[in-house]
């Protein structure tokens, strides 16, 4: 399986499947939101709920979650309630996962790609 998760009008998520020239499955997050059983494979491969969740989001000091202690529970509730707690992009290539926009992730996605 190859697949992203994104956000159409993310400029980073954009980008980066404009530079991979991402031809495979595509799923707009907002759109089309996550389900409980799609977020959980994608903990399964990235090992948990806090991997997958952006501590950068607005929402997130909004919400001052910085000051309460937050379990793996709470990590996957937050995220399918609102898209924007979904560290972008992420991609699914067969069994491992790429997680966020750095550019060590992007460039170890394109050797996953090219292998």
């Amino acid at each position: 399986m190859k697949k992203v998760y994104h956000l159409k009008n993310c400029n980073t998520c954009q980008r980066i499947i404009k530079e991979l020239d991402w031809k495979n499955e595509a799923q707009e997050i907002r759109s089309e939101k996550i389900t409980a059983t799609q977020l959980d494979e994608m903990a399964k491969l990235a090992g948990s709920f806090e991997a997958l969740f952006s501590k950068r989001s607005i929402k997130y000091r909004t919400m001052e979650l910085k000051n309460k202690t937050l379990n793996e529970s709470d990590y996957k509730q937050l995220i399918l309630e609102e898209d924007t707690f979904l560290k972008r992009p992420v991609f699914i290539v067969e069994d491992e996962i790429f997680i966020g926009n750095s550019k060590a992730i992007v460039e170890a996605l394109k050797q996953k790609l090219n292998d």
